[in-house]
């Protein structure tokens, strides 16, 4: 039999990660974006992400009404506990999104455009970050319902979470840069890969060697035998992954580096999520706890058999349109 919690738990968190590998380099491009050049080089950035950006935020809503279908008390749990990060990600990504529009027809407020781009680019990834950490080190939960205060989510360990998710999104563009554009913009992204790789690399570290000590539950899962064992691989596969992007970064190979820090993050995702499984709301409500009706679960998912393919399929048609190098001039803006 179907254990659908467990599906739908699965189907969440792979949507997360899809839109952490898609929207990441777009948020990371507005990263990047006050250090790129010229104008022209601006330009240029954005015509890499004007045919796709919108769409890559497909993701983020699965997640949220995923949650809220399929885990209803979860949702009634986490939104209290997140409610501030939770809404200025979201106004910052409508103000990014605004700002990305304003900036080609308003040319002459450009300057003003470009800064809310970046405001909002740099808000909304960082909000991720927080919100990230919060839902790491735990919510505090009094039988059905949110037990903290307003500001729990604000710790040094969030913070610390959040300022990493900005080198990663900033390593992912600066690598998407890498792989889509050529001449001195791609030397430019070269020389920003760099100082991005060294950030994500010290960042990762400290998030990593900081989650253990959160709580006894996970340094419990990670040093006590026979756990150690299984996961011992994940943090050696890591290693190995940042390697591979410093290879990458050294050798000047255009097709390695986005996929290989895809690969980086991938690894920490399931890193953070050892910490909490089998939880959906960490160390409080595991996911069959919050899980909605089977025969609602079993409904929601005939459709998400049938739409998930539909939204893969058009994601990969629409990269492989625009696949290949852009110049300047090139794309829907300009």
């Amino acid at each position: 039999m179907l254990d659908l919690p467990v599906i739908w738990a699965g189907l969440l968190a792979l949507g997360i990660f899809i839109y952490v590998a898609l929207d990441g380099f777009d948020l990371g491009i507005g990263l990047l974006f006050p250090f790129l050049a010229t104008d022209q080089d601006r330009d240029t950035a954005m015509n890499t992400v004007a045919p796709v950006w919108d769409g890559n935020e497909t993701w983020l809503i699965l997640g949220g009404g995923g949650l809220f279908a399929a885990f209803p008390l979860a949702y009634a749990v986490v939104m209290p506990a997140l409610y501030a990060p939770f809404i200025v990600m979201l106004l910052a990504l409508v103000f990014r999104g605004v700002a990305f529009e304003y900036r080609w027809r308003d040319k002459a407020h450009e300057r003003i455009w470009d800064a809310s781009f970046v405001f909002g680019s740099v808000v909304a990834t960082f909000m991720q970050g927080v919100v990230l950490g919060a839902f790491v080190q735990g919510i505090e939960v009094e039988g059905r319902a949110y037990a903290g205060g307003w500001w729990d989510w604000l710790t040094p360990f969030t913070l610390t979470v959040g300022v990493a998710l900005c080198a990663g999104y900033a390593l992912l563009g600066a690598g998407w840069l890498v792989l889509k554009t050529d001449g001195a913009l791609r030397q430019q992204a070269y020389r920003l890969v760099k100082r991005a790789a060294m950030g994500t690399f010290f960042f990762v570290g400290v998030v990593s060697l900081w989650t253990p000590f959160l709580s006894p539950d996970i340094f419990a899962r990670w040093f006590t035998l026979p756990h150690f064992y299984w996961l011992a691989p994940v943090p050696l596969l890591t290693i190995g992954i940042a390697g591979l992007v410093a290879w990458g970064i050294q050798r000047q190979r255009d097709a390695v580096i986005y996929p290989a820090t895809l690969g980086l993050l991938g690894l920490c995702f399931i890193g953070l999520g050892v910490g909490f499984t089998p939880y959906i709301v960490p160390r409080a409500i595991t996911v069959h706890e919050a899980a909605a009706p089977d025969s609602s679960l079993l409904f929601m998912l005939v459709g998400a058999v049938i739409m998930l393919p539909l939204i893969l399929g058009y994601t990969a048609y629409s990269y492989w349109i625009f696949r290949g190098k852009v110049r300047h001039g090139d794309g829907g803006y300009h």
